[in-house]
């Protein structure tokens, strides 16, 4: 058995903004493993800026782990810890070596093309115009649960683009959460909150900067929106710690990207965690090639979670590989009769 690493930028078809800034192109990482005929990728799935695994010692621990394939699965991810998206890469790649058909890890009716994943439509962020096109385009598509991105905008715009959905649909027939990408400030997160309530959001993700535990706790506890933790869980791998900042916080949910929480062995800790204090969670990518969205969406199927999830199909990038997902009406679709493309 031996293995190898590759770096791989996807570009984006349009420059995509969040809170911290525009992104143009999005750096990846794909581990291959071979054992005679048989081949297994698997997609490290890193974000410079955001992963706890952006270290300069990043490239070199890929070496390493190719130096020391022979070790296994379960003993690599385990000397992992403090690179989670290369243990997703790691996960990935034997799944992928030891499946049948190196595309299907976790064989099930999504994979056979008769269930479907119910997940949101993403609105990036932009001028009012392009959001306001964004949104309308996910409503016609057939979507029942948009996310939109906020926080660079006028905050006066962006409620605005909220009161034009719920003037033309109620809760009940579009669901709305937004992504603050902790853009809110400690003093003006409550008043803001209140604002957004009157338009009967589901949740708001990351209202203020991780690590505000005191603060981010009397939010939850304030229940004027409920609450999802999402970069406040990057970067912290003891089970001990884990349990203490749900204990401490209290999230209504919790949002997990396996590329960072340590992949699939990582995201299921934290998902039995919360379950000891009845907080929810869903499944979210993190801008992964197709590659990794399609071991991911595989995988959530397995869950049975019924809210919709942020996956989608990569259709991102100008320069994304052949995979079988397919958005139809806001579900997302294994498609087995499309050719799929193994990267490099």
């Amino acid at each position: 058995m031996k293995a190898s690493y590759h770096k791989y930028l996807l570009q984006f078809k349009r420059p995509s903004g969040t809170s911290r800034g525009i992104m143009t192109e999005k750096e990846t990482w794909f581990l291959i493993i071979e054992s005679g005929a048989r081949r297994g990728v698997g997609e490290c799935g890193i974000l410079r800026g955001l992963s706890a695994d952006d270290r300069p010692d990043y490239e070199e621990k890929l070496r390493w782990v190719c130096e020391n394939i022979g070790l296994g699965e379960k003993l690599l991810w385990e000397a992992l810890t403090e690179f989670p998206s290369i243990q997703f890469g790691v996960e990935m790649a034997f799944r992928s070596l030891n499946s049948a058909n190196s595309f299907v890890s976790f064989p099930s009716d999504f994979t056979a093309s008769k269930k479907s994943i119910p997940i949101n439509g993403l609105v990036w962020m932009g001028d009012e115009q392009f959001m306001k096109q964004q949104i309308e385009e996910k409503i016609a598509s057939g979507f029942s649960c948009i996310k939109l991105k906020i926080g660079a905008l006028d905050f006066d715009h962006e409620l605005a683009l909220l009161r034009s959905i719920r003037e033309n649909f109620s809760a009940d027939e579009i669901e709305i959460r937004v992504d603050a990408n902790g853009a809110f400030s400690l003093e003006s997160a409550l008043y803001k909150m209140k604002q957004l309530s009157e338009f009967k959001i589901h949740s708001i993700e990351q209202p203020i900067q991780k690590n505000n535990h005191d603060s981010m706790a009397d939010l939850c506890k304030s229940r004027v929106l409920p609450i999802a933790l999402d970069e406040e869980l990057i970067g912290v791998f003891d089970t001990a710690d884990k349990l203490a900042l749900l204990r401490r916080i209290q999230p209504q949910y919790i949002i997990l990207k396996p590329s960072f929480v340590g992949g699939i062995r990582g995201t299921q800790e934290w998902i039995d965690l919360a379950a000891q204090y009845n907080i929810g969670w869903w499944i979210t990518s993190a801008l992964e090639s197709n590659v990794g969205l399609n071991a991911i969406a595989q995988w959530t199927y397995t869950l049975k979670n019924p809210m919709p999830q942020g996956l989608g199909t990569g259709s991102l990038y100008t320069n994304n590989f052949e995979g079988p997902l397919e958005v139809r009406n806001g579900n997302l679709w294994f498609n087995n009769t499309k050719p799929q493309e193994f990267p490099l």
